[in-house]
């Protein structure tokens, strides 16, 4: 087969990918679903491969960056790459048998079971954020799944971008796995394809336009967004420990994470020793700013500059802000590094209350009572996830069904998203459907239900002409269910 041109070789990049799903869905009609050998054998080579060039992928996101921690990049994008296969692996199987279910005793001996097969093309429009594990895990599930994929990376990080394209080139002919690399009238053709589905994680914004495209082909979404998740401190919580997870979980990669807590809720007491506490962990974590390789810079220069102009926004409103610079070192904005910054007495007329943050300032806000914290959370938005901090089961789970959130952690944060046999995914404004886990797989499969009759059955009783007989074994059987 011939490979897809290349955009800059053809007329526009609705052509070039018209011609690469083309050749895709011909060769899924041609050759089938995978087997289980075919998609072992994948995932196999895709934990080998990430393995051997893991420098190489920390590398390249380092350079996307301008400064991302190696660390967290080994964390957060490769071993809960590995990690996931691995669950992915161990469980396939199992997950590829066929469900019995039950048939109703009038028709028997017949039987009834739910196949489980491949949509056929996928496809993954991937974020800049986590720019390989949010590209590798969808493409790794959906391939465990049996179909073809297609994937579009972000342009925000284009060597990433690059370096997944060359590394999946070398082990997946593109008529299995294609990557389209390129800028947003790339993005914007890719979700025009008529796909059997489409996985796209960004902003909430984007998610609205995407799923508007997608819906022109019918094409069944899931999305991935974002949104305003709160930390609820509860009244009587540990305030040293909900400072410690708060502080880690909202800096990781530079707050730059969609599960990040957005905002935390103080009982009103509990403030001030809450602020010093997550000063004290900050100070600690991050002694030094502008040249820590721990602490990763912002992604690009608008990014940055949406974030200063946040902060600059909530000053001249009144808040109250608290910049974490133990070193007192004078930031470079060629460096595009923000000291961690708390926010205080944040009001709904500032866009950091209303606009998702994704960066590394934390808004805190007070209230008086549980129930009225609760009430703050339900007047927005559904979140991707929520955090609630407390030792009182009751509290806990007063909190966790007052409220709807995608997942929830309790006296901890992000780390749900790392957990292989949970499902991920938001609802309502925070998203649509859910991946990873055995949901995962079900996401970017065909459930088909399949009734099968035996040569010898009963079912001739049921045909006409109708006869009293029958009518007297209806009214049996319906007064029997």
């Amino acid at each position: 087969m011939a490979r897809a041109k290349k955009p800059e070789q053809a007329q526009d990049s609705q052509l070039w990918l018209n011609e690469a799903f083309d050749r895709q869905k011909q060769d899924y009609f041609e050759n089938g679903a995978l087997s289980y050998d075919e998609r072992m054998g994948a995932l196999n080579r895709l934990y080998k491969l990430f393995a051997r060039k893991a420098d190489d992928i920390a590398r390249a996101m380092d350079e996307d960056f301008g400064g991302r921690s190696r660390h967290e990049a080994l964390l957060a994008e490769l071993f809960t790459t590995q990690a996931g296969i691995s669950h992915i692996r161990k469980n396939l199987k199992n997950w590829m048998e066929p469900e019995k279910r039950s048939v109703n005793r009038i028709f028997f001996p017949a039987s009834a079971k739910i196949m489980i097969q491949p949509l056929g093309v996928v496809g993954v429009i991937a974020p800049w954020n986590y720019p390989f594990y949010l590209a590798m895990m969808p493409l790794a599930t959906a391939i465990a799944a049996g179909n073809r994929v297609m994937l579009k990376p972000s342009e925000i990080t284009p060597r990433t971008a690059e370096l997944m394209k060359e590394l999946m080139g070398q082990i997946f002919l593109p008529e299995k796995v294609f990557v389209a690399t390129g800028g947003p009238e790339v993005g914007s053709a890719f979700t025009k394809l008529p796909l059997d589905h489409l996985l796209f994680t960004g902003s909430t914004a984007l998610g609205r336009v995407v799923m508007e495209q997608a819906a022109k082909n019918l094409t069944p979404v899931t999305l991935e967004l974002g949104g305003k998740s709160p930390a609820l401190v509860a009244p009587g919580a540990d305030l040293s420990l909900a400072a410690d997870h708060i502080a880690a979980g909202k800096f990781f990669n530079a707050g730059q994470t969609c599960v990040a807590p957005d905002f935390v809720l103080v009982q009103r007491a509990d403030r001030d020793r809450f602020v010093e506490e997550i000063k004290s962990r900050l100070a600690r974590f991050y002694s030094t700013i502008a040249h820590n390789p721990d602490y990763t810079a912002i992604v690009s220069q608008n990014h940055y500059q949406r974030l200063t102009g946040l902060v600059e926004d909530a000053k001249n409103k009144g808040a109250n802000i608290i910049v974490i610079n133990p070193a007192e070192e004078n930031l470079d904005p060629e460096g595009k590094k923000i000291a961690p910054t708390l926010v205080l007495d944040p009001t709904d007329s500032m866009r950091i209350s209303s606009e998702e943050i994704f960066g590394p300032i934390l808004p805190i806000v007070e209230y008086e009572t549980l129930d009225e914290a609760i009430r703050y959370i339900n007047e927005r938005p559904r979140p991707l996830a929520l955090y609630v901090f407390s030792d009182d089961d009751k509290v806990v789970d007063t909190v966790l069904s007052r409220t709807v959130s995608g997942g929830a952690c309790v006296n901890e944060t992000i780390l749900q998203v790392a957990q292989d046999d949970l499902p991920f995914g938001g609802v309502g404004e925070s998203g649509m459907g859910a991946y990873h886990a055995k949901e995962g797989f079900l996401t970017f499969s065909h459930r088909k239900g399949v009734f099968v009759q035996p040569k010898l059955n009963a079912q001739f009783l049921l045909r006409p002409p109708y006869t009293k007989a029958l009518e007297r074994i209806i009214r049996f059987m319906v007064s029997k269910i």
